[in-house]
């Protein structure tokens, strides 16, 4: 794991030698204050050498507004490298998500996605700015102080220094049990952030049905969760905080004691006594820099673990092989096609079928049947279990997911827009469409005298998931921006089974509108919009019971005409049918 967080130093690595450089130079300037006190206890204060403490005190004053100068440096400098790099790693995990296939939104929700993009990336990014810094400068102080000490009095430095594995042994021990903590925390922080996320996109349905108390109890479990893991993670900090402040209250002791000892016995005078006291903080500080750092290092690491658990991810492949064919004119074969989720088995079972160039296929039946699992066959969103689907006599697996998805339209029920204005919405079918493309499209979709009565017209913004339109505008957005990319293979996946009959037959036109010379797939629950399908399935059980057209499986009196009876029986329209 640390050669692959090491990489992304790399872009970056000649603001980290200097930021490196400049923290070895703020080490070496904390060090002169405890050697010029010594200078002038030992010699200036007894030879009355007034002027040299009056310019040692200059010198060392600009040695100080030149440490200011290079904190200024590391603190700045350092945490923009900082940012670059959580930038540089929210990139790599945002393509990594758009690689990722289907299966994993399965399991994974939106909210706990988002914060291993946000939270835990920022935990990340103070690591990567602080931890070299801090090991560097406090590293380099602790060796130079001791070095130092050394020259002073062996003995009384070696005494002091026989503290310092009792302050690692401690640091070990807590080590394991605070990263535990860390990463349940990151865990509930995750769960909030899901549970928020659903919350706040259900908002309107949460009002519809008066349950806000509903919602605020599901948030509160999360939130209590939250809590208890927090307070494990500041329990373990406080173990190891406490130990090892104590530890470092030794350090003082020992000086004080041993060095009066040694005062005592003649080995050494005041001004080194003085001089040691002075710096042992300077020697402290910087272990107490490192032992804090352990808390920040946890949460940067389990956040990098997090981090990389997306980045691991098997991604969508396709066959290196795999042809790009610019244009597909939609002969689809389903032979023998299996499929099972990974946690639903027997989705599909031996699914066969074939739609000729320019045909109109609905698959009907029950819901949970499998209907809306071959559709999502189709453009490789999932993998078979068994079996081979072909267009044009290519097998999909055989195709560049680009190539095969370039040639292939979906109108869903659930229609998604992205948060931005009515022209970017439509052209997002096409991203090189021209502005006269784009009213084409929306002419074709029946959308576009709608659009020239709002005052900013195709600049108008819808809001987040186009919350100020109404169903049927939606879907006739949607339309529209099919319309644009203009696929030889439409799939028609519940398109008007959420909208009111009167939206219903204007969609419905616009469908059939887009369906024209196009091979159609088109699931549906109203049996009135399919009539007039070429060939009609009916799926139930993850198999393909019936098939046939409207009036040959009415003829027939098999499971199609029980729904279509049980959907019309009081409809003059299956009295005539």
């Amino acid at each position: 794991m640390f050669k692959r967080f090491i990489k992304y130093y790399k872009p970056y690595k000649k603001i980290f030698f200097l930021d490196m450089l400049a923290a070895l130079l703020i080490s070496l300037v904390g060090l002169l204050y405890p050697i010029m006190t010594n200078n002038i206890l030992e010699n200036f204060i007894p030879e009355k050498k007034y002027n040299y403490i009056i310019i040692f005190g200059v010198l060392l004053l600009g040695c100080y507004l030149i440490r200011m100068l290079l904190r200024y440096f590391v603190q700045y400098y350092g945490h923009v490298m900082g940012v670059k790099m959580q930038a540089d790693m929210r990139s790599e995990m945002f393509k990594k998500l758009q690689k990722l296939p289907f299966s994993y939104y399965d399991e994974n929700e939106t909210g706990k996605i988002m914060s291993r993009m946000t939270n835990d990336l920022m935990q990340v990014s103070e690591l990567a700015h602080h931890g070299p810094e801090n090991i560097f400068i406090c590293g380099a102080t602790v060796i130079l102080s001791f070095a130092y000490l050394m020259t002073l009095n062996w003995l009384l430095t070696l005494i002091i220094f026989a503290c310092v594995p009792l302050l690692i042994g401690i640091s070990l021990i807590m080590r394991k049990r605070m990263n535990t903590a860390f990463m349940e925390t990151r865990k509930s922080v995750a769960e909030i952030n899901a549970a928020l996320e659903s919350s706040i996109t259900g908002v309107r349905v949460t009002k519809a049905f008066n349950n806000s108390e509903e919602e605020l109890r599901k948030f509160e479990i999360g939130n209590k969760q939250f809590v208890k893991a927090r307070s494990r993670a500041y329990k373990a900090m406080g173990q190891f905080g406490s130990s090892t402040a104590f530890v470092t209250d030794l350090f003082n002791i020992v000086v004080l004691i041993i060095g009066a000892i040694f005062v005592y016995n003649g080995q050494i005078n005041y001004a080194v006594l003085t001089t040691f006291m002075v710096s042992i903080n300077i020697f402290i500080n910087p272990l107490t820099t490192l032992i804090n750092f352990v808390e920040q290092y946890q949460e940067g690491v389990t956040g990098f673990k997090r981090f990389t658990e997306i980045l691991d991810q098997p991604e969508e492949r396709e066959k290196e092989t795999a042809i790009k064919v610019e244009v597909l004119k939609g002969n689809i074969e389903f032979e023998n096609v299996y499929f099972d989720y990974e946690t639903t088995k027997g989705v599909l079972n031996d699914v066969s079928f074939k739609i000729n160039q320019g045909c109109t296929v609905a698959l009907v039946g029950p819901s949970g049947g499998g209907k809306t699992t071959i559709c999502h066959l189709l453009p490789h969103f999932y993998q078979v279990s068994a079996g081979t689907i072909k267009i044009d006599g290519y097998s999909i697996d055989d195709l560049s997911f680009d190539s095969l998805r370039a040639n292939i339209g979906i109108v869903q029920q659930d229609v998604f827009l992205f948060n931005g204005t009515l022209m970017e919405n439509i052209r997002y079918g096409r991203l090189d469409a021209t502005d006269e493309e784009v009213f084409e499209a929306a002419k074709r979709a029946n959308i576009h005298d709608y659009i020239l009565t709002l005052e900013n017209g195709y600049n108008t913004q819808i809001g987040e998931r186009g919350v100020k339109l109404s169903g049927g505008q939606k879907q006739r957005l949607s339309i529209a921006r099919v319309f644009l990319k203009d696929p030889a293979i439409l799939i028609l996946d519940e398109a008007t089974s959420a909208l009111d009959n009167i939206t219903e037959a204007y969609i419905q036109a616009s469908l059939e509108e887009l369906a024209k010379g196009r091979t159609t797939l088109v699931v549906a629950h109203r049996l009135s919009t399919i009539k007039n399908a070429n060939i009609i399935y009916v799926v139930s059980g993850g198999q393909i019971i019936e098939s046939g057209t409207h009036q040959e499986l009415l003829s027939s009196g098999g499971e199609y005409a029980k729904l279509y009876q049980k959907q019309f029986k009081e409809s003059d329209l299956f009295v005539n049918s």
